[in-house]
């Protein structure tokens, strides 16, 4: 079954952080119509998190708010200054952790510093990156290599790593999707302590119902290719988000009701 998608802006009430403006994107040689006007605002210290089938175009949106791709059409706005490129106020976060073998988890840590900057200013940060690596509870783990660390341990490295710049928001592409489900579920508890401790504005991308909604202030439904937002599900559950909370029957309410969304467009 098919379903005729209007897309609309969609956003959560308070100050706009990050603003897209009839965003679309054409791959132009191999005449793929990735995005279609999508319009979107993240507001200061909101968690969102976007769903929607294979191929409707979640990353290619995620890379174009990180900087990595430019749009087509439309306007990018970060803090009021358009999204050119990479930026040090935009963190990201992949799949994998992707931590240099050869380096140590600080040195990990400081990297983006030490690109951007140099050697020097990523010695200066070492103060700021064991404060972070404390924070996700890996203080007594500075000095050892990616090899000697489990995967939900590398994973918390690349989130100081992400953190370090002191980004203004964070833009998530499924980054616990390789772990098993207990880290899992552990590894989103830590995330979103981490943004309410340090009021980060989050956008997420993933295939999971359950943690699109254990998350988030907001879940966004996205249609298939051309993608763009179907519609907008805000997710009242109180915080702090608690794992006993996804077998309350508010929250598989809003699991039924996303699940519904995408079965009605056939989008499963």
């Amino acid at each position: 079954m098919s379903m005729e998608v209007a897309c609309s802006p969609a956003g959560l009430p308070g100050r706009p952080v990050y603003e897209l403006l009839g965003v679309s994107k054409t791959f132009a040689k191999r005449n793929v119509h990735a995005l279609d006007n999508i319009d979107l605002s993240l507001t200061e210290g909101g968690f969102s998190a976007i769903i929607g089938p294979s191929g409707c175009g979640k990353s290619t949106l995620l890379k174009i708010m990180a900087g990595l791709l430019s749009p087509s059409e439309g306007s990018v706005v970060l803090s009021g200054e358009p999204v050119t490129g990479p930026r040090r106020d935009i963190g990201m976060m992949f799949q994998q952790a992707t931590l240099f073998p050869w380096r140590t988890t600080i040195e990990n840590v400081v990297l983006p510093i030490e690109i951007r900057e140099g050697k020097r200013a990523a010695l200066a940060k070492y103060g700021d990156a064991k404060a972070l690596l404390e924070l996700v509870g890996l203080q007594d783990f500075e000095q050892v290599y990616p090899n000697e660390l489990s995967g939900g341990m590398a994973q918390r490295a690349a989130i100081c790593r992400m953190l370090i710049t002191e980004p203004t928001v964070l833009v998530l592409d499924e980054p616990f999707s390789a772990l098993d489900e207990l880290t899992r579920d552990f590894m989103n508890m830590e995330l979103q302590r981490i943004c309410q401790e340090r009021n980060a504005t989050t956008f997420l991308v993933t295939h999971s119902i359950p943690e699109a909604v254990i998350l988030s202030d907001v879940v966004y439904v996205m249609s298939p290719r051309p993608g763009c937002i179907a519609e907008a599900v805000p997710v009242d559950l109180p915080r702090p988000r608690t794992l006993e909370m996804m077998v309350a029957p508010r929250f598989g309410e809003f699991v039924k009701r996303i699940r519904e969304l995408l079965d009605k467009g056939a989008f499963l």
